[in-house]
């Protein structure tokens, strides 16, 4: 790898063109030459084909469009044409021409020949790279369009039939915003359907992902045989003769279309009436496993499954197309499983009232007595999946309809789910009813826990002490873990309640500390540290003093050891959110423990997560289970980002910002570094609550640097400032822009008058003028929808929440300009004036 790294770029396109063309050479080494071709022409174009003879360009050329011609082996021809395609697109220039007409002659030819080797190579480049007509697109429309009917009729070769039905797909995609091209193009739909079928039962999923790419980002493209689509995916979905990764991806059609064209889609109220059943029937699919009830260790959600992919699906259509419509349909086919003797039935009906929670939100309120009343009913089932099951249920109707799910069944719930957590021989479901637990304290208002604290607090106890026991004798810990849990979540909503019952826990909790030391309990020993440090907060310093220094000795060995926890060591992030609550008990007092903690502080939140640009080819051979995730760009490129490091990060972000906030003048010594981290960090769109805590962060880090003078404090703020306006004008998402504004008005009132200087007042103006315009441009654009055919009150509903997120936006805009006014008074009037005309038509 290093020798080819130092060949010169000119040299390696002969050197590989060279070895593609050697058929004496193994097949290996040959396809391996063609991947690294096409990754240069990819990645290094303009360093190295330019720099190319005008004689060696058109060797290139004519020799790769022969060699195309010559290959025998289908998978080489592929790799070939995936260079030629990647050529193409680079030689169209600025204005559209192809600057290699041949490459269109050679289609042509290619696509009329007799020879099906040459037939797929057109339509395998045309299908990499649709946009390789250039300007002579609109010129070629007619041809471009009976080729493709043509290929998708041949009847002979499938193969034909395939290729030219992706190749369709992609040329919709890429001109996606072409509305007369899209209707145009309307009646090779059916094709492209029955290409689908035809490719499903070959064992190809590549037309179907097709379809699902089309359901996403055209779904207009749909409407005209939007009923046959819908048909042939629920036939698909429903064939158990298919593979699980196709008949999920043909659930995947309807379900991302009741996210990208939801009023669409209401309008086929049967559809959705026969695809629910067909989600619920996957969520059946379940593997018996007898280990399960006391496995120790809580294996991820298996998504290849059809039982988690249902659930996802349930979810997401209910979110998608409403209660209104969703929920009947849903309440009688599950009313059905929960009597059903075999328990995977009952066990998914429960799964699915936990997942339409969030969708169906305002019509289940009205019925949630009698759908928790019969829920309640199932942690008494006999089989313990069920059980679980439905803890799994009420622990999610706790967080989704807080608090009144806590005010209407404090009683209820609270003894069910202690009462379910004694089930001793069933591990899952003991720690999972203590899961259960926490979602329902967390968001219980205190004046309703107080009464059930000291039964809480006995239940929580025992179990504890009987786990303690087991993981002395057995090493099992599962249940131990979220009884720690548990106890963090009783302890934060009672606060100073607590007082009485801290000695009861405390000795035991430092035990565990002290000695959970093996790798298997990291997890446990990293709660339970959560666990102390917000006890502390809810008892207050004067309680929690008498065991401040021991845990703070204890918190001290762990982080002298940080350099020996692995990267992903669960500890770290319960470690540093720890240290936090450790600052604000202990207040000025925790300054001494600074240089400790912010060393490893530092090294988490400048976590670089790895980023990739890939395109389709390369996008093979990666997967999700790698830890990265990929966002498709259109023209056969995805970029991808490894999240693992991530969460962590954005953790100790939010800790600094704890520190500056606490500590204040006690933190100045480290305002430096942390501005230098956290000001390029405005621009890091891979995380919201990244982006959310650097600007929070900045008119805190000021007011800490202001004990250090005027002189560092200006220093400070220009290194800020650019970038603060920078990211009002670029930020996309309206929650972390909001942010970014009133962190921006913060800082002005910090730093007072003169803190602008003209080039800022400039491109500030130019800023919120755009923010005001586009207020009036998204108004109209909402009218324009209320005209749409498929307008109903759903969408109504979402253009209301559009137009207060918009008028939010205008609250930021304003707080901008009052702390201009409070900082530069009159000064500020005639930069003012060409706002003014905008602000008058908002009244």
């Amino acid at each position: 790898q290093e020798t080819y790294e130092n060949i010169p770029g000119q040299s390696k396109i002969t050197f590989l063109l060279q070895a593609i063309r050697n058929t004496a050479a193994a097949e290996e080494a040959r396809q391996m030459a063609a991947v690294l071709l096409r990754r240069l022409l990819s990645s290094a174009f303009e360093e190295v084909y330019p720099a190319l003879s005008p004689d060696d360009q058109t060797s290139i050329k004519s020799g790769l469009l022969l060699i195309i011609q010559l290959e025998t082996q289908s998978n080489m021809r592929k790799k070939i044409c995936d260079i030629v395609a990647e050529l193409a697109r680079n030689l169209i220039d600025e204005d559209g021409n192809n600057q290699w007409p041949e490459v269109l002659k050679f289609l042509f030819d290619s696509v009329n020949s007799q020879n099906v080797g040459l037939r797929e190579a057109a339509l395998h480049i045309f299908w990499n790279f649709p946009g390789i007509f250039g300007n002579q697109q609109q010129h070629y429309l007619e041809v471009i369009k009976r080729m493709l009917v043509q290929c998708m009729q041949d009847q002979e070769h499938p193969s034909i039939k395939t290729l030219s039905a992706r190749a369709a797909a992609a040329f919709v995609l890429a001109n996606e915003h072409n509305l007369p091209l899209l209707k145009h193009f309307a009646d090779l739909l059916p094709g492209i359907l029955q290409a689908v079928n035809d490719s499903c039962y070959q064992n190809d999923d590549s037309v179907l992902k097709s379809l699902v790419e089309i359901a996403d980002s055209v779904p207009k493209y749909l409407r005209p045989h939007l009923e046959p689509t819908l048909q042939l995916s629920l036939k698909l979905c429903a064939d158990a003769s298919l593979s699980n990764m196709q008949r999920q991806l043909a659930l995947e059609v309807i379900v991302t279309l009741s996210e990208t064209a939801a009023a669409m889609l209401r309008r086929h109220t049967s559809i959705v009436a026969q695809a629910i059943p067909q989600m619920l029937s996957m969520m059946v699919d379940l593997e018996e496993d007898e280990d399960w009830a006391n496995a120790d260790e809580l294996e991820g959600d298996d998504f290849d499954s059809n039982a988690v992919a249902g659930e996802s699906a349930l979810d997401r259509m209910a979110c998608g197309l409403g209660g209104k419509l969703v929920l009947p349909v849903i309440k009688e086919n599950i009313m059905q499983m929960l009597q059903n003797p075999d328990w995977k039935y009952r066990h998914a009906g429960l799964m699915a009232l936990s997942a339409i929670g969030e969708g169906c939100h305002q019509q289940m309120e009205g019925i949630l007595n009698e759908i928790v009343n019969f829920v309640l009913l199932f942690l008494q089932d006999p089989h313990p999946r069920v059980r679980y099951a439905a803890c799994n249920a009420i622990g999610q109707m706790a967080a989704d309809f807080a608090p009144g799910f806590q005010k209407k069944f404090h009683e209820k719930a609270s003894t069910a789910l202690l009462q379910t957590m004694e089930d001793q021989g069933n591990q899952r479901v003991q720690a999972h009813a203590a899961a259960a637990l926490i979602n329902f304290t967390e968001d219980c208002p205190k004046s309703l826990l107080i009464p059930y604290l000291d039964n809480l607090v006995k239940h929580l106890h025992s179990t504890m002490v009987i786990k303690l026991q087991e993981l002395i004798q057995k090493g099992t810990k599962l249940v131990l873990e979220q009884v720690v849990t548990s106890i963090a979540s009783v302890a934060d909503t009672a606060e100073e309640k607590f007082v009485p019952y801290y000695d009861l826990f405390m000795p035991s909790l430092k035990h565990i500390v002290e000695n959970a030391v093996q790798k298997e309990l990291r997890l446990l020993r990293g709660k339970t540290i959560e666990c102390i440090s917000l006890i502390g907060l809810a008892v207050g310093k004067e309680k929690f003093m008498q065991d401040a220094s021991d845990v703070m000795q204890l918190l001290l060995k762990t982080q002298t050891d940080f350099s020996d926890l692995e990267d992903d060591d669960p500890q770290i992030s319960y470690m540093i959110s720890a240290w936090a609550r450790m600052c604000k008990i202990l207040g000025k007092e925790f300054q001494q423990y600074l240089p400790v903690v912010m060393g490893p502080l530092m090294k988490t939140a400048s976590i670089k997560p790895e980023v990739a640009l890939l395109d389709t080819q390369d996008m093979e051979n990666m997967s999700d289970d790698d830890g990265w995730e990929f966002v498709n760009l259109g023209d056969q490129q995805s970029f991808g980002i490894k999240t693992a490091g991530l969460e962590e990060k954005a953790t100790a972000c939010q800790m600094l910002v704890c520190y500056a906030k606490e500590l204040k003048e006690g933190f100045v010594e480290y305002t430096e570094q942390v501005v230098k981290l956290m000001v390029p960090l405005l621009k890091f769109y891979f995380h919201d609550d990244i982006l959310l805590m650097n600007s929070t962060s900045m008119p805190l880090l000021l007011e800490c640097a202001r004990v250090r003078g005027p002189e560092y404090l200006t220093q400070m703020w220009h290194f800020m400032c650019d970038a603060l306006i920078k990211a009002i004008g670029t930020e996309p998402d309206s929650d972390v822009l909001s942010e970014i504004m009133h962190s921006f008005a913060k800082c002005i009132e910090v730093m007072g008058d003169g803190c602008l200087n003209n080039e800022h007042f400039e491109e500030l103006g130019g800023i919120l003028k755009g923010k005001l315009e586009e207020h009036f441009k998204n108004q109209e654009l909402r009218q324009v929808k209320r005209q749409d055919e498929d307008y109903d009150e759903q969408v109504e509903e979402s253009l209301q929440d559009e137009d207060d997120s918009d008028v939010y936006i205008l609250t930021k805009v304003s707080d901008i300009l009052h702390s201009i006014f409070s900082s530069y008074k009159e000064k500020v009037l005639p930069w003012f004036e060409r706002l003014l005309p905008l602000i008058v038509n908002l009244i």
